[in-house]
């Protein structure tokens, strides 16, 4: 699993008919320090994470499709969570 934060929306008029009435949103990954390290383009399976949300990401197709109980979905990355706080102990 992958932290990152929204920044920002895809908007496409023509895509694969799954990706119809889905939100698909830019995500800035973060090490653990919360230090960039590249992006990616996630599906939002349905958490409603926004712009500037730390989330919580599956950077893993068989794994995304289980999310979505379709295991023929042409997705590879899914949120799924909107992250509060990290604790870190040590």
């Amino acid at each position: 699993m992958i932290i990152g934060t929204v920044s920002g929306n895809i908007v496409s008029t023509i895509s694969h008919p799954y990706y119809i009435g889905k939100r698909m949103l830019v995500v800035d990954k973060e090490d653990f320090s919360g230090k960039p390290s590249g992006y990616l383009i996630a599906v939002d399976s349905g958490v409603g994470a926004g712009v500037g949300e730390r989330v919580l990401v599956i950077d893993e197709g068989n794994s995304a499709r289980q999310v979505v109980s379709d295991p023929k979905a042409p997705v590879r990355s899914i949120i799924v969570g909107i992250i509060d706080r990290v604790d870190a102990e040590g």
